[in-house]
């Protein structure tokens, strides 16, 4: 019997001999210099759209913190009209100190951004330990007095309360309410002949419901700020607590809660 292999027969489509050759393939089409042109203008409009998406977001977002009065106030304090001023001497003349450092001299209202600018100012500065930051100020952001107090504190500086006359010399000045908590973080605290602190009662802005409390809450921050800063605190917030209008300590009262711990003499 001969047995016969019928592959067809079964579905099967026969093998391909070498004569045979496979279907050509159709090419693939390259794009084209317009095509090219489109797809970068499309990258391009989509790189406008996210820049623009990220520019409204900032912009939402500035906007909503200028809703609030105090985010208002610092960015205007901060870039806008600084309420501090400053300048700087090479050689302060402190009467008859002995030694003349350099020293930053700062005067006007402590706004809602002075740490902020007052760090700047330092860093333009260049002052090292034992040099002198000289202030007159008539008081203002109670925050922002201690933050300023804590930096002079952090770079071993003095303080002094004066201002500068045309001569170049510091001579006598106030600093009342949140500067004298500046004039605090002094290593060294000058006393110039003929310069007053004063210092008044802790006046609250919230409702009445929250005065208590941020009293409180102020009072303590108050203790701990002073104590830290090596002033007696009980003395300091009983000379504070004393009346709502300014109280100007004299040498002997600044003296004796150690605000002042170098009393400078007059020449």
């Amino acid at each position: 019997m001969t047995f016969r292999d019928d592959r067809s027969g079964r579905g099967e489509a026969p093998r391909p001999g070498p004569w045979d050759k496979p279907a050509p393939q159709p090419a693939q089409q390259r794009p084209g210099p317009s095509d090219r042109l489109s797809q970068r203008r499309w990258t391009s409009r989509l790189s406008v759209i996210a820049f623009g998406l990220v520019v409204a977001g900032t912009l939402i977002h500035a906007v909503k913190d200028l809703s609030r009065p105090e985010a208002w106030a610092y960015w205007k304090d901060l870039y806008f009209a600084h309420s501090m001023t400053s300048s700087l001497l090479s050689e302060a003349d402190l009467g008859e100190l002995g030694h003349r450092r350099s020293a930053l001299v700062i005067s006007g209202e402590i706004g809602a951004a002075s740490a902020s600018w007052f760090r700047e100012r330092l860093d333009e500065a260049h002052l090292v330990p034992g040099d002198i930051v000289v202030m007159s100020s008539p008081g203002g952001d109670l925050e922002q007095a201690v933050i300023m107090g804590e930096v002079i504190r952090a770079h071993g500086l003095a303080t002094a309360v004066g201002a500068v006359d045309g001569a170049g010399k510091i001579r006598p000045s106030h600093c009342a309410s949140a500067c004298v908590f500046v004039y605090a973080g002094g290593v060294t605290r000058f006393g110039v002949p003929g310069s007053q602190l004063g210092v008044h009662r802790f006046v609250s802005n919230a409702p009445d419901t929250d005065a208590v409390a941020e009293t409180q809450r102020t009072t303590g921050q108050i203790l701990s700020y002073m104590t830290k800063m090596g002033v007696s605190s009980s003395s300091f917030v009983e000379a504070m607590s004393a009346t709502s209008d300014i109280r100007w300590l004299d040498a002997k009262d600044a003296r004796a809660m150690n605000l002042i711990t170098d009393p400078v003499r007059a020449q």
